[in-house]
């Protein structure tokens, strides 16, 4: 018996003391959220407190940016020396021979298959003029990304402008393996296998590559890189002039 009155006054006991605990918890809500007692024994206090970011950057963190950039600059541009330019623009300069045939082939299928012609040309602007703005509007394209030639206006007619290709006029597409355009030459002249058809001094006319000479376009629409003493003979065939640009 006297166990069992222990055990009920100790549960008794333990009630009230929980009830109390419930009581402070419901108190302590009604107070506001900043601190809150928890219903345990040892009525720890939660903090509900906002947690603070930094939204900028360290100086370290900006440093390390810095540093990436500027090996990603270096290694981009540095390893780039004058002749890997150069070769890249021969690249390019290809595809702008390229682009140009495009527009001449579709100019030889309204014409008979025969590439632009007109009497008396003296110059490639005149002969090549005929194709813009019918057969194209990109008039950058006949600017050699490795000469030094000033753009010439969009859309319109570069006749009195100065172009940076050689033209053999008087070809048609019956002849896909015939030199069509190249860069430009140091004359307008044929050519023996192993003579100079570009130039290697670094001066006009023919310099649009340096020393790395220049590239050729054939009737079929191919095109093809070569050095400064061409390893065929050209010869111009009745009714064929090559055509310089003007040597402004």
């Amino acid at each position: 018996m006297a166990n069992e009155r222990y055990l009920c006054g100790q549960s008794h006991s333990q009630f009230t003391i929980e009830g109390r605990r419930v009581l402070r918890y419901r108190s302590s809500m009604k107070r506001g959220v900043k601190h809150v007692r928890c219903p345990t024994e040892d009525f720890c206090r939660l903090r509900f407190a906002g947690v603070h970011s930094s939204a900028g950057f360290s100086l370290i963190e900006l440093l390390s940016v810095s540093a990436i950039l500027l090996i990603l600059f270096v290694l981009y541009w540095g390893p780039r020396t004058s002749a890997d330019r150069q070769r890249q623009a021969r690249l390019d300069c290809q595809t702008h021979l390229l682009k140009i045939h495009m527009a001449m082939a579709i100019y030889a299928n309204d014409h008979a298959g025969r590439f632009p012609e007109l009497a008396g040309m003296r110059t490639s602007e005149e002969a090549l003029d005929a194709l813009v703005p019918r057969y194209t509007v990109d008039t950058a394209v006949f600017i050699c990304p490795g000469s030094k030639d000033p753009p010439l206006p969009a859309g319109e007619s570069f006749r009195q402008h100065k172009i940076s290709y050689a033209y053999y006029m008087g070809r048609s597409k019956r002849e896909p393996q015939s030199e069509l355009m190249s860069d430009e030459q140091v004359n307008t002249q044929s050519r023996r296998n192993g003579e100079y058809t570009f130039s290697t001094t670094g001066k006009p006319p023919g310099n649009n590559h340096g020393k790395l000479g220049g590239n050729f376009l054939l009737c079929d629409g191919s095109v093809q890189g070569f050095p400064a003493r061409v390893p065929f003979s050209i010869v111009l065939t009745q009714g064929v002039v090559l055509l310089n640009p003007h040597p402004k």
